[in-house]
């Protein structure tokens, strides 16, 4: 008898409405077909909505408070300095590193440096070295044989569209290459098997405004990147065999920029912030008598005296110094329009051993406002490149058959669907 196994499909940056629309629109015919007999959800991402923490989130289960990913930097303890945590900083263990099935993991974003794992994995970005994103090593030539990316180049969609959009069909092509390999050619008798597009998050910063537009010269190509992913979900689902799960999902939504909202900047404006302007300083620009500051993409830190080199705040100051940010990024607009929908103490969304480590205070932003933590930028408004933005409320999960979840869903109730097979 086959050992029953799971298919996971992640597309990154991929909303629920995205997903109903092209499904609607048959650009995605064979996810129309799966929706038929399968469980459609809207599902929450992490807070804030970067791919760093939902990721994170997903394949541990945990919130930031117990896996300790709280973005895509943090700082150094007891400094102004930055670091990038890495797969060695989750405090959480992956779900292939609790048990003994065999697992296939690919592309999957905040896995580098690839660790043991029974089975294959290669990371996902921010991966820095191939070598080092692969597990077991042994497949470093094969990979590279595929001509297979790490990630597009987001540098050509700063210098040229149809450059970026060039390669991204090139990453993608390679991409399927591999996964197609290690599907069922790599000899690895698999009982989880992982696999993310990410291709699609890069399109939606960079084009978004291509899908929303009928008459964008770009937008036919926007849906022809959507329809082969679609592609590989016929391909996927023609290789499942009765009894085998399938799981899709996305890790955060997507929507148009009206703005970038730069909060460092308001933060100053609003007399709790003061900075020098030395660009090779970064946040070491931060000055005595600061009250607050903001790290990507809204993350408020108190500039507490046991936190930070300069830091004077003191711990019977900080329910006062929180209640006047609260009431001064409650009257934060742009013509008349408030930015900021939700502002969330760490202590109502983070919990574990690690909510000490958490930013102060978290600002979920109002449609259409993307906000920064810059410590450079002149004025609270401005634009750049990018047409789309995440969203926190919009993600999807895709589940084959049934499926009982609560009515809260969100990225850290994925985890059971996926070890909740039986390997025998």
């Amino acid at each position: 008898m086959d050992k029953k196994r799971t298919a996971v499909i992640g597309i990154d940056g991929a909303p629920y409405r995205l997903m109903n629309d092209l499904s609607d629109k048959d650009v995605m015919p064979n996810f129309k077909e799966l929706q038929k007999n399968g469980s459609f959800f809207k599902m929450q991402s992490s807070i804030p909505e970067l791919s760093s923490v939902s990721w994170s989130s997903i394949i541990t289960g945990n919130n930031p408070g117990i896996h300790g990913i709280f973005g895509f930097t943090d700082f150094i303890e007891g400094t102004y300095s930055l670091c990038f945590p890495n797969f060695l900083n989750l405090k959480s263990k992956a779900f292939w590193q609790r048990d003994s099935r065999k697992y296939i993991i690919i592309n999957v974003p905040s896995t580098y440096p690839a660790q043991e794992i029974n089975g294959f994995l290669v990371s996902g970005f921010v991966a820095l070295d191939l070598d080092k994103a692969v597990y077991p090593s042994r497949f470093v030539s094969t990979l590279k044989k595929l001509g297979y990316r790490i990630d597009v180049d987001a540098q050509k969609g700063h210098e040229s569209k149809p450059l970026f959009l060039k390669d991204l069909f090139e990453t993608h092509k390679n991409r399927i290459k591999t996964y197609r390999y290690f599907w069922d050619k790599a000899g690895i008798d698999w009982d989880v098997f992982m696999f993310v597009f990410t291709g699609s998050d890069r399109l939606g910063h960079f084009l978004w405004d291509a899908y929303e537009d009928p008459n964008h010269e770009y937008h036919s190509e926007f849906l022809r990147y959507f329809e082969l992913i679609d592609e590989e979900i016929g391909y996927i689902k023609s290789k499942l065999r009765e009894d085998d799960a399938l799981i899709m999902l996305s890790d955060h939504g997507m929507e148009s920029v009206k703005t970038n909202v730069n909060i460092n900047r308001y933060l100053t404006e609003e007399g709790f912030c003061s900075l020098d302007k030395d660009p090779k300083k970064n946040y070491n620009n931060v000055r005595e008598g600061t009250k607050a500051f903001a790290l990507d993409p809204a993350r408020i830190y108190l500039h507490k005296k046991d936190r930070f080199p300069r830091g004077h705040i003191k711990t019977n100051e900080e329910v006062k110094l929180k209640e006047e940010l609260i009431d001064s990024f409650s009257r934060l607009k742009m013509n008349g329009m408030p930015v900021i929908k939700k502002i969330f103490d760490k202590e109502e969304i983070y919990h574990g051993s690690y909510v000490e480590k958490a930013p102060d205070l978290i600002l979920l932003p109002n449609s259409g406002f993307n906000l920064k933590g810059s410590v450079f930028k002149k004025e609270i408004f401005d634009k750049d490149i990018f047409t789309g933005k995440h969203t926190q409320e919009d993600a999807f999960l895709y589940v084959r058959g049934e499926a009982d979840l609560p009515d809260n869903l969100n990225v850290e109730h994925v985890m059971n669907l996926i070890i909740g097979r039986d390997s025998n």
